[in-house]
């Protein structure tokens, strides 16, 4: 396994609601950058306050960070996580081109979803205290039907999809050490570099897709993501910026 990061705790619980809230428990006593992994959640959550399904021996962690620059910067660490994340299924012994990276915060294993992203920040007046990177992965199993929302792209595991076997904790070894590798890149150059590789991975780059809102829906062909992160999709009116959306293909 990896070596784990000099600087960084480590966290390993039997159990907890959610690392997230946990994260956010933690945070202002926390002496530095520290992964929270959790091998039981009793109230997973994922974007937009949708519930998450997590089944034994699957992944569960979130990474506490106290970021500075601006709350936008910050946000782009999503990206920052989602090609640490391929890094460390990579390192794991994932074939590379079996994995794409869908816009805003998934990673997939041969089109199938495998992984989420989820980011939520602390702080006041502009200014953000405390930032929680949340991730899970289907390491042993895949969500029920039953358990999806309506569209997403259906689930698959590392296990069932590739053989590959991997602990929670051994997993978490990896990640950690993925992350750091890409924090240190983002930190010292900017997005710049994370954003060239991240599309270089890209999901359906050059393809059509739906990007959907709560107030409305847009299709158009996935052309790029601009320097703040936002999908660029090229519509029958012209180029189109979404900073926020469901995306479906």
């Amino acid at each position: 396994m990896a070596d784990w990061p000099a600087g960084v705790g480590r966290q390993v619980l039997p159990s907890t609601d959610s690392t997230m809230a946990e994260g956010a428990r933690q945070a202002p006593s926390l002496p530095g950058p520290t992964w929270i992994c959790a091998l039981e959640q009793t109230a997973a959550r994922g974007r937009r306050g949708r519930a998450w399904a997590n089944p034994p021996g699957n992944f569960a962690a979130s990474l506490v960070l106290r970021p500075e620059g601006p709350p936008g910067h910050a946000a782009l660490r999503s990206f920052v996580a989602a090609l640490a994340l391929r890094d460390a299924l990579v390192a794991a012994g994932v074939p590379e081109g079996a994995l794409a990276l869908k816009w805003p915060n998934d990673v997939l294993l041969s089109g199938g979803k495998l992984a989420g992203i989820l980011l939520e920040s602390m702080g006041a007046g502009g200014r953000i205290d405390s930032l929680i990177i949340g991730i899970g992965v289907n390491l042993a199993a895949a969500p029920t039907p039953e358990q999806l929302e309506p569209g997403a792209v259906p689930p698959v595991s590392l296990k069932a999809e590739t053989g590959i076997d991997v602990t929670p904790e051994d997993f978490l070894d990896l990640l950690a050490a993925a992350y750091d590798a890409r924090e240190l890149q983002f930190t010292t150059w900017g997005f710049a570099p994370i954003r060239t590789a991240w599309l270089a991975h890209a999901a359906r780059l050059g393809e059509t897709i739906t990007a959907r809102t709560a107030r409305d829906e847009t299709v158009g062909r996935f052309t790029d993501v601009d320097s703040d992160g936002q999908l660029v999709l090229e519509t029958a009116k012209g180029p189109r910026r979404i900073a926020a959306a469901d995306i479906f293909f």
